[in-house]
C-alpha cells in the first residue's frame, strides 16, 4: 500500500476537506476577524486532517502489507483467513470477518467434495473386486473347453481385465502415499511378478520374452511397480510386430538402478513421443493400429512420479520401443 494509491482513494474525501477549509477562510475574512486568525483556523484544521490521515494510513499500511506478505508465502492461498490478525480499523475487522467466513464456506464445501470423492473410489474398489469373480469363473471355463473361439475370448478376457485394473489403480493413483510400503526387492522378483500376471496374454500374442541382469535389489512398492511393468508389457502385447519380441534387463548406475524393457513393435510416430504421457492421449496408434484409453502410460507417469521414479520412453517408428524405469538408490536403506 503506497501513499499515492492511499491518497487517490481518499480523492474526495480531500477534495471536501480543502473546500471546507477554504469556505472557513472566506468565512472568517468576511466576519473581519484579522487576516491572522482567518489563515490560522483553516491551517489547524487542515494539519489535524493530515494528523488523522497520516494515522490512518500507517495502520492500513501495516495490515494490508502484512497480509499481501503472508498471502505471497503461502502455498495455499486459502489458509490466509488462518494468518490474519484482526485491526483496530473497522474496514480491517469486516474484511477479516469475510475472508474467515468465506475461507469455512470453502473448507466446507471441500469436505463435501473430498467425501463423495472418497465414496466413489470405495465404490470402484469395491466394483473391481466384484467383477472380478466373473472374470475368474470365465477363465475357469475357457480352461476346461479349450477351442478356437475360447482361446479368442480369453484374449478378449484379458484386455478387460486389464482395463478393470486401470480402474482400480486410477481410483487409488491420488492416495498412493496412504497405501504403499517401500521394501528391498529385486527387479527379477517384480518382473516375475508381471510377466506371470500377464502370462496369458503373453502367450496368446506369442510374444518371446528374454531377460537378463535382474538380479539388482531396488526399493519400492512391489504392487504398484507391478501395475507399472504390467502396463508398459501390455503395452508391448498391444502395439506388437508380426514376431513379437521383449528383452528386460536391468542396469546397475553408480546412484540408481535401471529397469529397461524393449520391445520390436511398431514404435511411436516421432511426432507423439513427448506426449505418450498425457492423460487420454492416445497417438496416431491408438487411433489406427489398434483402440487405446490414452490411461495406460499416463497412470504409469503418475505412479513413477508418486513412487518417487523416473521413467522415459525412447522410440523409432517402425523399428519397436524402449522403456526405461529409474530406481534411484536411497540413503534411508543403506
Amino acid at each position: 500500500m503506497s501513499v499515492k494509491n492511499f491518497l487517490a482513494d481518499k480523492i474526495y474525501h480531500l477534495l471536501f476537506v480543502l473546500l471546507t477549509a477554504f469556505f472557513a477562510a472566506v468565512l472568517l475574512s468576511v466576519l473581519r476577524v484579522g487576516a491572522y486568525a482567518a489563515l490560522f483556523v483553516p491551517l489547524v484544521f487542515l494539519a489535524g486532517e493530515a494528523a488523522a490521515l497520516a494515522l490512518e494510513f500507517f495502520r492500513k499500511r501495516e495490515f494490508y502489507n502484512g497480509m499481501l506478505e503472508n498471502l505471497e508465502k503461502l502455498d495455499k492461498k486459502y489458509l490466509i483467513s488462518e494468518m490474519l490478525d484482526e485491526p483496530s480499523f473497522l474496514e480491517g475487522k469486516l474484511l477479516c470477518e469475510c475472508v474467515k467466513t468465506a475461507g469455512k464456506a470453502m473448507n466446507d464445501e471441500i469436505a463435501g467434495y473430498r467425501r463423495a470423492s472418497r465414496e466413489y473410489r470405495e465404490y470402484i474398489e469395491t466394483w473391481v473386486h466384484e467383477v472380478k469373480t466373473p472374470i475368474s469363473s470365465s477363465r475357469l471355463m475357457i480352461e476346461n473347453n479349450k477351442n478356437g473361439i475360447t482361446l479368442s475370448l480369453n484374449e478378449e478376457l484379458s484386455k478387460i481385465e486389464n482395463y478393470v485394473e486401470q480402474a482400480l489403480f486410477y481410483s487409488r493413483s491420488n492416495h498412493v502415499e496412504k497405501d504403499y510400503v517401500i521394501k528391498s526387492t529385486t527387479l527379477k522378483a517384480l518382473v516375475g511378478s508381471a510377466l506371470k500376471k500377464n502370462s496369458a496374454a503373453l502367450i496368446e500374442s506369442r510374444t518371446h520374452v528374454e531377460t537378463s541382469a535382474l538380479d539388482k535389489t531396488v526399493f519400492t512398492d512391489g504392487k504398484w511397480t507391478d501395475f507399472i511393468i504390467g502396463q508398459i508389457l501390455m503395452n508391448s502385447v498391444k502395439y506388437r510386430s508380426r514376431e513379437p519380441e521383449i528383452k528386460i534387463y536391468g542396469l546397475q548406475n553408480p546412484n540408481s538402478v535401471t529397469l529397461m524393457i524393449s520391445d520390436n513393435g511398431i514404435g511411436i510416430s516421432k511426432k507423439d513421443r513427448g506426449r505418450v504421457f498425457e492423460k487420454g492421449f492416445t497417438g496416431e496408434n491408438g487411433r489406427t493400429a489398434v483402440k487405446s484409453t490414452g490411461i495406460g502410460l499416463y497412470l504409469c507417469k503418475k505412479l513413477c512420479d508418486k513412487l518417487n521414479l523416473g521413467i522415459s520412453i525412447a522410440s523409432t517408428e517402425g523399428k519397436g520401443t524402449l522403456v526405461s524405469i529409474v530406481f534411484p538408490r536411497s540413503n534411508m536403506f543403506e
